[in-house]
């Protein structure tokens, strides 16, 4: 656990916990958790029949019967494990017009006046007439919000990207827009790493980016700590994202400054893929990331993470060896 408890909006949250007698999923009610291994096998079991769970909890947590924990003395797991991952690029319009403008000046050679101009009218085209950009991950990359972040061996340009992420609460293929909010289930914390030198293949350029390589190393993904319900969050375009390197203020943006909402992130991708009870969507990050700041992940860094009512998570990094 981190020196401070972690917090979140609403009477209640949920999340999977590792005690002496291995791990459960349990409802956590301020600084105690409900162990629930007698009511469900896991978090996800719970997620997918939502619609009966969520009065269950709120009785649940009102009640002193079962077996409570004190939080402080658990090891907090990845909330739940998620059928697919689903994860947003380039969603955050400061963050591109950042990188467009950018390549602008260095490659176009722009003034930074007109660099910027031209990236904005850029983002308002496609905001109105464009579509996501979508790629998956693997559950495998996947930590706990206070487990060490371990750098692979390879690489050096190792890079941090807060995200807000959702969980899909019901079954679902060509969602409406108007309907999408009602597939959302709960919120969590999503750091999604990158390995910025191993995005490109040197060896098949015509190919592209190399997701699998540069994103899906064990520990890329710390999440949590905990799925907390929608209906706690509020107005999910509307939550703060911070980040801290080693102290020092990276990331602090708005959700207000995604190109394309929830609600259309819903709906592309289930154009696609059925969404199912316990798939993750990340929704993008914002401006501030390593690559901007000229600054890379090293061992024994602290990478401190929160978004308005979510919660928080600490992780520090080490080397693979």
């Amino acid at each position: 656990m981190p020196d401070r408890p972690p917090s979140h909006a609403g009477p209640f949250a949920l999340g999977t916990f590792e005690a002496g007698n291995g791990t459960f999923p349990g409802l956590v009610v301020g600084p105690r958790v409900r162990d629930l291994t007698d009511l469900a096998p896991s978090v996800r079991a719970i997620v997918e029949d939502w619609d009966t769970w969520l009065p269950r909890l709120h009785d649940l947590a009102a009640s002193a019967d079962g077996p409570w924990f004190d939080l402080a003395a658990l090891r907090v797991l990845a909330p739940v494990e998620p059928g697919q991952i689903l994860q947003s690029g380039a969603n955050y319009r400061k963050h591109v017009v950042d990188l467009v403008a950018a390549e602008k000046e260095s490659v176009h050679g722009a003034t930074p006046e007109e660099a910027r101009a031209d990236a904005e009218k850029m983002m308002d085209v496609r905001a109105r007439n464009g579509v996501p950009y979508v790629f998956l991950g693997s559950p495998r990359a996947m930590c706990g919000p206070y487990d060490d972040i371990v750098l692979p061996a390879l690489g050096d340009q190792h890079d941090w990207e807060l995200e807000l992420a959702l969980v899909i609460g019901r079954s679902g293929r060509n969602i409406r827009t108007e309907d999408a909010m009602e597939y959302v289930a709960a919120y969590t914390i999503c750091n999604d790493l990158t390995t910025r030198d191993r995005l490109y293949r040197p060896d098949l350029k015509a190919i592209g980016t190399d997701w699998f390589t540069a994103k899906n190393a064990d520990t890329f993904l710390p999440t949590g700590p905990f799925l907390v319900p929608a209906a706690f969050v509020g107005d999910p375009s509307d939550l703060r994202i911070t980040l801290r390197h080693n102290g020092v203020v990276r990331q602090d943006e708005s959700t207000k400054d995604m190109i394309f909402d929830i609600p259309r992130l819903i709906a592309y991708v289930s154009t696609t893929t059925t969404l199912r009870p316990g798939d993750l969507l990340l929704t993008g990050s914002p401006a501030g990331n390593g690559a901007h700041w000229g600054v890379f992940l090293k061992p024994g860094d602290a990478v401190e993470s929160e978004i308005t009512g979510l919660g928080h998570q600490r992780n520090t990094v080490r080397s693979d060896a």
